[in-house]
């Protein structure tokens, strides 16, 4: 018997315990992957994570009901950078990895910032060669390094910069 399908798509409101769930567990699995932390997060009522859920776009894919990864984007506050939309979140699980899933989530984010933004920007941390390969294959370019970017218990990590231009005319 063959395995359910992946579907990619984003989440809904009514979703935010899955949200929930798989956000806490990236911040378990990959503490140094994120900006916040499993126990800041992880004392947040649900409420937090249904205002995430409608503040921005979060994709999730999904095997039948079980949510495998999640990647969110939201465009940039302000007049002078709602051009600017960023790509935040993203996790897969362990056990999901190496399926296609993290590139099928960014694509995910890309057409839906299609059309809304010009550029769409991310960060990701320097020694995460697999994440940086996938970002540079689906056209992100990487514009610079920002040292010591987090600190988490006692050790400092840099982000790589990338960004993606758009049009807003639907072109890639």
């Amino acid at each position: 018997m063959s395995e359910a399908p992946i579907a990619v798509r984003r989440l809904a409101p009514a979703e935010v315990a899955l949200y929930r769930e798989i956000r806490l567990a990236g911040l378990r699995d990959e503490p140094d992957a994120f900006s916040s932390t499993l126990e800041d997060e992880n004392k947040e009522p649900t409420a937090f994570f249904a205002d995430r859920l409608q503040r921005s776009a979060v994709f999730g894919a999904f095997r039948g009901t079980e949510l495998l990864g999640i990647a969110g984007f939201f465009v940039q506050p302000g007049p002078k950078h709602r051009h600017k939309g960023m790509l935040v979140g993203m996790y897969v699980r362990p056990a999901a990895r190496r399926l296609g899933l993290g590139r099928r989530l960014v694509e995910a984010v890309i057409d839906y910032a299609r059309g809304r933004v010009e550029l769409v920007e991310l960060s990701v941390i320097s020694d995460n060669q697999a994440a940086r390969a996938l970002y540079a294959s689906l056209g992100f370019a990487e514009y610079g390094l920002e040292k010591h970017a987090a600190k988490y218990q006692g050790r400092y990590h840099d982000d790589v910069l990338m960004a993606k231009m758009l049009t807003l005319d639907g072109a890639r």
